[in-house]
């Protein structure tokens, strides 16, 4: 098989552990095409590792790209003004494998755990990897990579987001919030945020923002009316796919003003995400969704 189309085959993979591990679309595009260079590199070298597996070779230099980015992108987390969220996936992308580990709330709570943790985590619960082959991927014995993955858990238990509702019911209750919000529903609202609510938005100090989480569904309330009472002349929402299912795309002046999600447990919204950084929408099209 010729080269391009085995890569072919692996690049909705190879783009959906970089986009987990990184966060960052540009970021996680430059990582998949800098693994088919060295790929093609090894394979026209005659390094049996390439050729007898592909998939095994281009994972694992994938995931040590992104593991080395990390640690040299430490000091830029820590730097970072406000809240940082992950990069939105909108609609659907050809090379994009849309799963519940894409969910911006998911990819954001990775960024509690080390990179070596993160990469391990993700190959073995987002991507069913065996440890031995991850034992190989990350230089570690399986027995250590065991002892990663169960700390981990343990870490993210407490955070971690549910499993997603059916999509048309995540896309009702997000049209029920998202007219309510508009419209400065009160009533509307209270009955659909979960008391213990938070609600994440991230300007990069580029525009305007919470600085911090907000907690409580009070806050969020007032939060959410103040924004609706502050929005521009001129701005228009739809439902677009947004890291594969329902979100809210906020278009001014035909360009993109923000991406919003919704974390629903029971019914109720536990969790708002809300990007605002122009660095980190530029991307979208507004043809999709």
């Amino acid at each position: 098989m010729h080269e391009e189309t085995i890569f072919q085959q692996y690049k909705p993979l190879l783009f959906s552990i970089a986009y987990n591990m990184l966060g960052t679309v540009m970021d996680a595009e430059d990582c998949v095409q800098e693994a088919f260079l060295r790929w093609h590199k090894a394979c026209v070298m005659d390094e049996q590792g390439a050729i007898r597996s592909p998939k095994a070779y281009l994972s694992a230099i994938v995931t040590n790209i992104c593991i080395d980015q990390l640690r040299l992108a430490k000091h830029k987390h820590e730097e970072y003004i406000g809240v940082w969220l992950p990069e939105p996936v909108v609609a659907a992308n050809d090379h994009v494998e849309m799963a519940e580990t894409l969910s911006l709330a998911f990819v954001r709570l990775l960024t509690n755990l080390s990179p070596i943790e993160r990469a391990v985590f993700l190959l073995r619960q987002a991507f069913d990897y065996d440890y031995d082959e991850i034992a190989r991927i990350v230089g570690k014995s399986e027995g250590n990579c065991r002892q990663i993955v169960h700390r981990a858990q343990q870490h993210l238990a407490s955070q971690r987001p549910q499993q997603p509702i059916p999509r048309e019911q995540h896309r009702k209750l997000m049209e029920e919030f998202v007219q309510a919000a508009v419209s400065g529903n009160m009533e509307g609202l209270l009955k659909l945020l979960a008391e213990d609510i938070v609600m994440y938005a991230d300007g990069g100090g580029k525009v305007r923002a919470t600085l911090c989480p907000v907690y409580g569904r009070d806050k969020v309330l007032r939060g959410l009316l103040g924004f609706s009472s502050k929005a521009p002349a001129g701005l228009t929402w739809r439902i677009s796919q947004v890291n594969g299912r329902p979100g809210m795309l906020f278009t001014l002046h035909e360009a993109v003003f923000a991406v919003l999600t919704l974390e629903i447990v029971d019914g109720r919204v536990q969790e708002i995400d809300i990007i605002r950084n122009p660095d980190k929408l530029q991307h979208i099209e507004l043809s999709a969704g």
